[in-house]
């Protein structure tokens, strides 16, 4: 089975992309929106697109299953983007539908959490990018990492376990009110000895 990365050199059409979450920080897809709005000529923009490839496993179906870059085929997408590259990292054509979900899951490479960060079946995983939802926590979780509160790490999924342990102590609401304000309740609870156990952990060596 290969696990090499490797680029389709024809477009896909964002639409087929089948994601492997449920959910993404609305926050974060506007920032990558603006971002690529700010790249206003098309030459620049394809360039972009060439460097951003959004990595899928091939499933049973033919379909192209997207195990990273969900915000960023989103944004592309609200942004009226139609096709995108993609880099193949596995090929799982021969995987029993049945079993399909099940692999994606043992490789961590399907997280099926709701907003509210409680585990549903395969089967509610949206079909399309179009169908993600908001975690206010994943954005807030976005925002941490860029502030330093703790380093960029490979495991796989680790900003939706920090956006977990903020859902333990912050509320909806006070984001939805103040998120300034909640994300300075978050970056202490980053850098404090509570989140020792989380991927990218970069709080204080010490309390001397």
């Amino acid at each position: 089975m290969p696990n090499t990365r490797e680029p389709l050199l024809h477009p896909v059409p964002i639409l087929s992309l089948r994601p492997t979450q449920m959910t993404v920080g609305m926050r974060e897809v506007k920032e990558k929106r603006k971002r690529w709005r700010a790249h206003k000529s098309k030459r620049k923009q394809a360039e972009l697109l060439g460097q951003h490839m959004i990595p899928v496993v091939l499933g049973p179906d033919q379909s192209h299953y997207v195990v990273d870059h969900h915000h960023l085929a989103r944004a592309l997408h609200d942004e009226g983007v139609k096709d995108v590259l993609v880099t193949v990292i596995a090929d799982l054509t021969m995987v029993d539908m049945k079993a399909f979900w099940g692999v994606l899951d043992h490789r961590r490479w399907a997280y099926p959490y709701d907003a509210k960060g409680e585990r549903r079946h395969f089967k509610d995983i949206p079909k399309s990018v179009t169908g993600l939802k908001d975690d206010p926590f994943r954005s807030l979780a976005g925002e941490i990492r860029r502030a330093g509160g703790y380093a960029k790490d490979t495991t796989p999924f680790s900003e939706f376990l920090w956006a977990d342990l903020f859902r333990s102590r912050l509320s909806t609401k006070e984001i939805d009110a103040d998120f300034a304000k909640a994300l300075e309740k978050a970056l202490a609870i980053a850098k404090s000895k509570d989140a020792i156990y989380l991927p990218g952990w970069c709080g204080p060596a010490s309390d001397d």
